[in-house]
């Protein structure tokens, strides 16, 4: 019962507007390895497939799921997806264990009903493998979403993207304080098993915990996916600039300029985000980035060589690494978030002494968050002009030069980042 009422716990918290990566860190403390994977498994599978789930419970509650107080919803979509999902998992223990998790978060009577629709999900779910030969798993994306990926990327296209953000990603990590040859060598010795990641981008692992990994403590690496890393390479930071990071947090990419920049001034306006930079700094900078408490739309510093905002965005190209994400994205929430990049974009524009660099990217695959954005900046601002970066294949820019990265196509998270030079 453990990981199941710890993975309860996780959507409980996702439902209230808690990030995933700290539900699961909250939920599974206490627990050991295999039950934590458990946990994190059965968490992130209601996320990624709740349509399929609630399409197969629908038909067994008359008065339509939404009729269903939503900590027994949860119970209901947990004990499917272990029907459905996990075949380690016998019937009787997915539909027991669901029954008693039931009674215990809303009493014997929704224990009851959570065993009878379950147990009719189970025999359609026989059915259905009979004829079959195997559970279909369509992708579970908002229809609007969905809607819009078909007709941008056509209907293979857009099915492959979804397939991959129903795949839980690897952990990737980036060198920092040590070379990517001295971790490979490292982590070998240690009988750690490591990869490259596309490009040479960083490495993957199928370790679950960076902080019990060799290096850690010494700030070693950072964990990071390969598009951020990509990014990085693309902007193409010179060694002796000043770069003013607008919103830094968590730190990733501060840390990856600061390995050749002079300075990295590295700004957040949140005191909990910027908690969290000032301690991965600590942990795995160079000694040349500085954290200071700043508002990206009032930047407290003269011109500089560089800026960077990596801008607030909807994050569709990170919907694998966060499942609970992709049921928060809205259409409006996508206008809302392209204005305030735009009117941050306006606001750092004059930090940016002639000759400089204004670097941007996002964590999204939509239009108007990265080219739209960066032409219609470009109109506004004459003084400005792209100029790519080097240090990434042909393959991942576009036809102005822009880097872009699809997770269906590249292996990795979707990211977009652009170069403009200030001329004057």
């Amino acid at each position: 019962m453990a990981p199941r009422l710890a993975a309860h716990r996780i959507l409980s918290d996702v439902a209230r507007g808690r990030p995933f990566d700290w539900a699961l860190d909250r939920a599974v403390g206490g627990l050991g390895e295999d039950d934590r994977r458990l946990a994190h498994e059965m968490a992130a599978g209601v996320l990624r497939h709740r349509v399929r789930l609630d399409t197969l419970l629908s038909p067994w509650i008359p008065r339509g799921l939404d009729s269903v107080q939503a900590a027994l919803r949860d119970v209901l979509r947990l004990g499917v997806y272990q029907l459905d999902a996990l075949d380690r998992v016998p019937v009787h223990a997915a539909v027991d264990t669901s029954v008693s998790l039931a009674r215990e978060v809303t009493g014997a009577k929704a224990a009851g009903f959570a065993n009878a629709v379950l147990r009719k999900v189970a025999v359609t779910l026989s059915r259905e493998m009979a004829i079959a030969g195997s559970h279909p798993t369509p992708s579970s994306h908002p229809a609007w979403l969905a809607d819009r990926w078909i007709a941008r990327f056509g209907k293979d296209d857009a099915a492959a993207l979804m397939a991959w953000n129903d795949t839980p990603p690897p952990l990737i990590l980036q060198p920092a304080r040590w070379s990517l040859e001295e971790l490979e060598a490292c982590w070998a010795q240690a009988g750690i098993d490591v990869h490259q990641a596309p490009f040479g981008a960083g490495l993957f692992t199928d370790q679950r915990r960076p902080e019990e990994l060799p290096g850690y403590g010494e700030g070693a690496f950072m964990v990071q996916d390969p598009a951020q890393a990509l990014v990085v390479r693309y902007w193409d930071v010179p060694e002796d600039a000043t770069v003013f990071d607008a919103c830094a947090a968590p730190g990733g990419k501060a840390i990856a300029v600061g390995l050749g920049a002079r300075l990295v001034l590295a700004a957040d306006r949140s005191p909990s985000r910027l908690r969290r930079l000032q301690s991965n700094l600590y942990r795995a900078g160079s000694g040349r980035e500085l954290a200071l408490m700043a508002d990206a739309a009032f930047p407290p510093i003269r011109p500089l060589d560089a800026v960077i905002l990596d801008a607030p965005c909807l994050g569709t190209g990170t919907l694998a690494r966060h499942p609970e994400a992709r049921w928060r994205v809205t259409s409006d929430a996508l206008e809302g978030l392209a204005l305030e990049g735009a009117r941050l974009l306006a606001a750092l524009a004059d930090r940016v002494a002639p000759g400089g660099l204004l670097l941007y990217a996002t964590c999204s695959l939509e239009p108007e968050e990265n080219h739209e954005q960066i032409d219609k900046f470009l109109v506004a601002n004459p003084q400005f002009h792209r100029e790519p970066g080097g240090g990434v294949p042909g393959e991942l820019l576009d036809a102005q030069g822009d880097l872009v990265i699809l997770p269906h196509r590249h292996g990795m998270d979707g990211a977009y980042a652009a170069r403009l030079r200030r001329t004057t």
